[in-house]
């Protein structure tokens, strides 16, 4: 572990819950195969579907994600007063949101598909990895500060051929009962290109509304276990909030803009899930767990 790789104090054992109402083993292993056969269609398909216009792209790649978190068993919610998809702002944008879980990117692709921004690992990771490279994701090698400038300068070529490309500035995930410093560094590719930054907050509930941590992938957690308690959960609900972007031009330098964002998700995460897009709530206290530091988990 480098000094600059950011880290969290949550892990698995302290924060992350066993799933509530469950469903049967052969519910879950449905979900699995679901899970396997839409992630091998998605790697056959994608020169095709890179191949599309733009718009037609971007629909293929939101209806993917969709069957996708549906076929394990995760239902998506969307809310907010921030651009949607398909009628919303087009143009190059970053896409920056809070990290809870590997999941994360599947509900970006779901509502805002674009470039992704991810570990060097995930290329590793069956299925998933071959998809995400070529899906176009820019895989950040946490471990090499060398290697930030020349991530920091693709992202900003993205964003002025006018793409959109979704960033997890806090650098690692947290269970969903607290968050991270968001790191200024790639906002700085949004201060070079002149795009405008879309801040997004994610948060994972039950059935009923009320907060859970099942979907996180935190500490020393796997990619298995952490499927295996996603596919067990019953009436898991993952909510993207779209906030207002912030036009480019409006914060000076990357540290203010990153604390602009960062400000956003957090009023976005503070309105409980309950309230809707457009009512206010009083903003929660959310305390992270008392733990010794360890390096966390980045999807």
């Amino acid at each position: 572990m480098s000094v600059w790789l950011p880290t969290a104090p949550c892990t698995p054992e302290d924060c992350v819950a066993a799933p509530g109402p469950a469903v049967g083993p052969a519910v879950r292993a449905a979900r699995c195969a679901g899970c396997a056969a839409l992630l091998v269609a998605g790697v056959a398909l994608m020169p095709l579907v890179r191949a599309l216009r733009p718009r037609s792209r971007e629909a293929a790649v939101r209806l993917w994600a969709r069957l996708l978190l549906g076929s394990l068993g995760v239902r998506l919610r969307v809310t907010g007063d921030g651009p949607g998809a398909p009628a919303g702002r087009t143009g190059g944008a970053l896409l920056a949101a809070n990290h809870v879980s590997w999941l994360d990117i599947l509900l970006v692709a779901a509502v805002r598909p674009g470039r992704m921004l991810a570990k060097a690992e995930v290329r590793r990771w069956p299925l998933l990895g071959p998809l995400a490279a070529r899906g176009g994701t820019v895989f950040l090698d946490r471990d090499g500060l060398r290697a930030l400038p020349g991530t920091v300068a693709e992202v900003a070529a993205s964003l002025g051929r006018g793409e959109r490309v979704a960033v997890f500035p806090e650098g690692s995930t947290w269970c969903g009962r607290g968050g991270g410093r968001f790191r200024p560094a790639l906002f700085e590719a949004a201060v070079r290109s002149g795009a405008a930054v879309e801040p997004v907050a994610i948060r994972y509930t039950a059935a009923d509304g009320a907060p859970t941590t099942v979907a996180a992938f935190v500490g020393d957690d796997g990619l298995l276990p952490s499927l295996g308690r996603v596919v067990a959960s019953r009436g898991l609900v993952a909510e993207l909030v779209l906030l207002p972007a912030i036009p480019a031009g409006r914060h000076g330098g990357r540290r203010e803009l990153a604390r602009a964002a960062q400000a956003a998700v957090r009023a976005g995460l503070a309105v409980p899930a309950a309230a809707g897009a457009g009512r206010a709530a009083t903003p929660a206290v959310v305390r992270p767990p008392r733990r010794v530091l360890r390096p966390a988990r980045s999807a």
